[in-house]
């Protein structure tokens, strides 16, 4: 796994790092576990087996990215940072789990419903379903102090700790913006909801915490410079933005036989910019088909099928694409004419992008 001083690093470079990355999370919630108390360390296994399920473990990557190519060395000593962004992941997905009222995630139950069903086998007192949200809720928070710790026990100089750990702070404040946005939005009549509150979201809930501030807190810890930080953070961005944007056509079902990915923001009302636009040129009796599905669980395969094809007929799908293809163009074009980040770690960011943005699933 050494990574050469002057060759040109690939991302499956990084990710040859997933194992050691998961090594260490199963270290850190072992050594957290004998300091619950004894009746609170059966709910640390349930985080464990939560944030170890699975996942891309691409924030982790990012971190790992963003100190590679700043110092050109093995990112190995900010293993235990990429491992931070881990458990903010598993704090973020359980939370949204609840908010979204999900049932699967990772290939299994979500925790909170996973709680739901223990609580119902053990026939305890109470709800089922208020102790599942009221732990799940409790479990997020716990994984906060992970994510903390293993930023400050990372082995670089205590500057480069303390601007990793602003970062943080500013990553996990502008994501609950965000996050609050979204939920704000979904209060809304499609008409009212703008395509800048839709992006103004995807900037603060996903581009932040899913590209940028990774690849920030990764040059930060590696001494990165501020012309460097300014290029990532803008590259991140808009590339953060695209890959949701991505995320909303996957999501809506779009390129469902290569994915097969269940069209769910649809019935789960999700304000994407697919349906904004939609909903923005449709006639009256598309609107109708549109909002027979925002928001209704129980729509009929056919009527979101219905709402799908007037996202199409009116062009909203096409211009989501259009403006994918214009902030990966933007972010590479920085990227091009910086000088800020080295030109033999230019094809990595050029492999991230990539990823991020044409990504099927």
């Amino acid at each position: 796994m050494g990574l050469h001083a002057k060759g040109v690093v690939q991302l499956a470079d990084l990710y040859a790092y997933v194992r050691p990355l998961e090594r260490e999370l199963r270290r850190e919630y072992a050594h957290e576990r004998p300091h619950a108390p004894p009746p609170a360390r059966a709910y640390v296994d349930v985080n464990r087996e939560f944030t170890l399920r699975g996942g891309k473990r691409f924030r982790a990557i990012l971190v790992l990215a963003g100190y590679h190519l700043t110092t050109r060395r093995s990112p190995r000593p900010v293993l235990r940072a990429a491992a931070a962004l881990e458990h903010f992941q598993s704090w973020m997905l359980i939370h949204d789990d609840i908010i979204d009222h999900a049932e699967e995630r990772r290939g299994g139950p979500t925790v909170h419903r996973e709680l739901a069903a223990s609580h119902r086998r053990e026939h305890r007192e109470g709800g089922s379903d208020d102790y599942g949200l009221g732990i799940g809720i409790t479990l997020g928070d716990l994984e906060e102090p992970f994510t903390i710790d293993a930023i400050l026990s990372t082995p670089v100089p205590a500057s480069a700790r303390l601007a990793a750990l602003e970062e943080y702070v500013r990553m996990t404040r502008e994501t609950a913006y965000g996050q609050l946005l979204d939920i704000r939005n979904g209060t809304l009549d499609p008409g009212s909801v703008t395509e800048t509150d839709v992006l103004t979201v995807h900037r603060l809930k996903s581009a932040v915490y899913t590209v940028a501030s990774p690849l920030k807190i990764g040059a930060f810890l590696g001494g990165a410079r501020s012309e460097r930080l300014r290029d990532l953070e803008a590259i991140g961005i808009d590339l953060g933005i695209a890959f949701q944007l991505r995320d909303d056509v996957l999501g809506a079902g779009f390129d469902a036989d290569e994915t097969g990915k269940s069209p769910n923001d649809l019935p789960e009302g999700k304000r994407t910019l697919l349906v904004i636009r939609a909903w923005r040129d449709a006639s009256e009796a598309d609107r109708a088909r549109l909002a027979r599905v925002l928001g209704n669980p129980n729509a009929t395969p056919e009527d979101v099928e219905r709402a799908r094809e007037v996202i199409r007929s009116t062009g909203s799908l096409a211009y989501s694409e259009s403006r994918i293809a214009e902030l990966t163009a933007r972010a590479l074009a920085l990227l091009d004419r910086t000088r800020s980040v080295p030109a033999t770690a230019k094809p990595l960011v050029r492999e991230i992008a990539d990823r991020l943005v044409r990504r099927t699933s």
